[in-house]
């Protein structure tokens, strides 16, 4: 454990950043695995700008890196298209 006053400081800190990355990282596998239910039953395109969205905020907030965000929402994509053939 740490010892020195910063050093605690910043363990507390960082717990309260898990907690946070941990629910934006739990919105957005949520946010894909409702798209992904979605592309079986037809109603997927009305899903893209809340996927985008929550996709893009875990990318803000450093969840995610940048090009992880734009891998995954061009994936999406691809398979929405796909899906309606």
């Amino acid at each position: 454990m740490a010892i020195i006053k910063s050093a605690k400081k910043a363990h507390r800190q960082s717990l309260r950043k898990r907690v946070v990355n941990l629910r934006r990282s739990r919105a957005m596998k949520d946010a894909v695995a409702d798209f992904k239910k979605a592309l079986t039953g037809g109603s997927a395109a009305s899903q893209i700008p809340t996927l985008y969205q929550t996709i893009d905020k875990a990318v803000k907030q450093g969840v995610i890196k940048p090009n992880t965000g734009a891998r995954m929402k061009s994936r999406l994509t691809k398979r929405l298209s796909t899906a309606g053939k």
